[in-house]
């Protein structure tokens, strides 16, 4: 389990294509030391296991439902990547319950500067849209975001402030961009039982 709060951004640093499999050896920068063989960690709000680690790098592998339904298909070297360790049960929870699990890609559709802030739509899968409510929670890249406006059925609106737009990769997205997205826990479970019971 996740917080959504990324503690490092760190980059792809080689990218291997196996026979089934995409193993990424990743940069993880300010996380150096902090990882051992077996963690998990978030990759861009994907969770996956650190199989090795090496100073500051670390190897994860990355399988088929994985490539098909993030964007670790399309890491290359060099790409920049969000990172989280998973919480300790009983610690802080600064952001919001991310499990790491994502449900789809999004895409950046604009962003606009407004004062000191930045604010940016995404275009989210449909599945994760019926799930999603004014100010509530979603995790794009990992980040725990709140969101601001709906404009769209599957559009949403996400104010950036300064800290987040420096200190992960969405300052980085241009227009056309893909995220890997999670709709929130508790809007995915409720509903799940509605749609059990037929509201």
């Amino acid at each position: 389990m996740f917080t959504g709060i990324i503690e490092a951004t760190g980059r792809i640093a080689q990218a291997l294509d196996l026979d089934t499999t995409r193993r990424f050896r990743i940069d993880g920068g300010a996380l150096s030391g902090a990882l051992k063989p077996g963690d998990s960690i978030s990759v861009d709000g994907a969770c996956l296991t650190a199989v090795a680690v090496e100073g500051a790098d670390f190897d994860v592998d990355v399988i088929g439902t994985t490539l098909e339904r993030t964007m670790a298909g399309r890491y290359r070297e060099g790409t920049r990547v969000n990172l989280e360790r998973a919480m300790n049960l009983g610690a802080r929870l600064d952001g919001h319950l991310v499990q790491g699990h994502v449900d789809g890609v999004g895409h950046l559709e604009a962003t606009r500067p407004d004062g000191e802030y930045w604010l940016m739509d995404f275009r989210i899968p449909a599945e994760v849209a019926q799930a999603t409510i004014l100010h509530g929670s979603i995790a794009l890249n990992g980040v725990s975001l709140t969101v601001s406006e709906m404009p769209g059925a599957d559009v949403v609106r996400i104010g950036i402030i300064p800290f987040t737009w420096e200190h992960t990769n969405l300052g980085a997205l241009a227009p056309g961009d893909p995220v890997n997205v999670e709709g929130d826990l508790i809007g995915k479970y409720v509903g799940r039982i509605l749609a059990q019971r037929g509201a």
